[in-house]
């Protein structure tokens, strides 16, 4: 591998760009939102959502990676000086996000391997059936609901440990490793969605819940919170603005095809992400379960599709290999995109200071690895949505103005859009549609998307998100999002130190 790690071809860059972009949302969140507004109407929404913002964004952000053949901290760098703190805030962002997802991953593992507990509970009263799927998840965590308790069960810091084992694995040697990876962990949840869409759609009841999804509600339309969750989903939903897809761009070849790839990659993510709508319609409605379906992703995951999972036949074993199959599905999708997120923060930090990759992702695995701790903690679901609220509500929605800002008003887009451009054979970004969405709809829509939920948090919850205690709140939500844009001004503090003893910050220049 060269001293800057490349993609071995093309096909790889594309796997590894879906891998990262779909996730555990496409599985539990899409679905759920989808159930929350109509069905079709939230589809509509989504692919109109996609189209405006969606990929021109994800072009951008490995347009210009590619160009520096950096990743986020010194690609923005490039943009302007001023910037890089924006890149930090992106990468610092990405480092919060993947100390909870890892343990959300440990969660799956955890129910992966006691799916075998379903068959027991199939021949139960239909009561103590559904009791006793809805709480296994409480029972192996020993979750309390609130940010208090201090009780780590062993299994779960086990699986926690096979989690961390897992990312490290598959991104040891950067491109190399992870090229390696996708080409097995990216088709193999689309197998197994495939499965269980085949088992819903063949159990009587399911097709009306097939056609919830896909036929709208035109009355959902006049309402807010579909426009909102939308234009969230689509943001949270292709690893942009979380330093991902500027690692993933900086390993392309000069050949790359960004206009064509970028579209691929998000089209891909939604098929993915409608597939996934199909097995949890399909399956709701055949178990009668339809109006369980949350929006919320863990409660759909670890609560309510246990219950589905042990209502699907009177045969124990079949229920709990599909329970298995269910859960090795989420192992695959959040594999990708939890190694993701820690690459992302390699490939910056390693740019910034000179480092060996390899020794950078050591060093962020061992420390986020036992920052995690806290969330396997008895208190740990609780703090996670916390964190996760302000991760994602606020310092993403703000990196990704901050960065439209950067890029569409104090740069020159045409330059951008050359790059994405230049191997374009069958697509071609067109001029008005990139400038369009980089320098007014994508900042206008993520600036209504954070007005909106600032609102609901003060004027809905009175600033006490979730009704935790005051305190938690302001240590896993304001504290949290405090450091993610200080990291940058820290850093600068930190380089100048380093100068003294001779560091030099490398020249990060846009050649035309």
């Amino acid at each position: 591998m060269e001293k800057r790690g490349q993609w071995s071809s093309r096909f790889t860059f594309i796997l590894a760009a879906i891998g990262s972009a779909v996730g555990l949302g496409n599985a539990w969140r899409f679905p759920g939102l989808a159930a929350k507004h109509g069905g079709g109407t939230f589809l509509v929404v989504y692919l109109l959502a996609m189209l405006v913002m969606g990929i021109p964004l994800l072009m951008m952000e490995i347009a210009v990676s590619r160009k520096f053949r950096k990743g986020a901290i010194e690609s923005m760098r490039g943009i302007g000086k001023k910037w890089e703190p924006v890149g930090w805030a992106a990468t610092s962002n990405a480092f919060v996000i993947v100390c909870y997802y890892s343990v959300v991953f440990a969660w799956v593992i955890l129910m992966f391997i006691n799916s075998w507990q379903f068959a027991g509970m199939t021949g139960l009263p239909a009561e103590e059936k559904v009791a006793k799927a809805g709480g296994l998840f409480d029972k192996l965590t020993h979750t309390t609901g609130a940010v208090d308790g201090t009780l780590i069960p062993g299994q779960v810091l086990l699986c926690l440990l096979i989690a961390w084992g897992l990312i490290f694995f598959c991104i040891r040697n950067g491109a190399k490793s992870v090229g390696k990876v996708v080409k097995f962990t990216v088709f193999a949840p689309v197998v197994l969605l495939l499965i269980m869409a085949i088992k819903g759609c063949t159990m009587p009841g399911a097709m009306e819940g097939v056609k919830i999804l896909f036929v709208p509600d035109m009355n959902a339309f006049s309402d807010p919170t579909l426009w909102t969750d939308a234009i969230g989903q689509v943001f949270y939903s292709l690893s942009i603005m979380m330093a991902i897809m500027f690692a993933y761009g900086s390993y392309l070849g000069d050949d790359a095809d960004i206009a064509l790839d970028a579209v691929i990659i998000a089209f891909s993510d939604m098929a993915i992400s409608v597939l996934s709508g199909v097995v949890m319609f399909s399956t709701m409605g055949g178990t009668g379960m339809m109006d369980k379906v949350s929006a919320s992703g863990i409660g759909t995951a670890f609560y309510i599709y246990p219950q589905a999972i042990v209502n699907l036949t009177d045969v124990g074993w079949f229920n709990a290999v599909f329970g298995a199959i269910f859960y090795l599905m989420l192992i695959t999708l959040a594999i990708d995109s939890a190694f993701s997120i820690v690459e992302g923060i390699s490939a910056a930090v390693a740019d910034k200071f000179h480092l060996k990759p390899k020794s950078v992702t050591i060093t962020v695995c061992a420390i986020a690895g036992i920052i995690s701790i806290l969330f396997v903690s008895q208190a740990g679901l609780a703090w996670l949505d916390i964190v996760d609220n302000w991760a994602n509500s606020i310092n993403l929605i703000l990196v990704g103005i901050l960065e439209c800002v950067a890029i569409g008003w104090t740069f020159k887009l045409r330059k951008v859009l050359y790059e994405i451009n230049k191997n374009a054979k069958k697509f071609k970004a067109p001029y008005w549609w990139f400038v369009a969405s980089v320098r007014f709809i994508a900042p206008v829509l993520l600036a209504g998307l954070f007005a909106w939920n600032i609102i609901h948090l003060f004027f809905d919850e009175g600033g006490n998100y979730g009704g935790y205690p005051m305190w938690a709140v302001i240590c896993g939500g304001w504290v949290v999002s405090a450091f993610v844009f200080a990291s940058g001004f820290i850093a600068k503090i930190i380089i100048a130190k380093k100068k003294k003893d001779g560091f030099v910050e490398d020249e990060v220049v846009w050649e035309d």
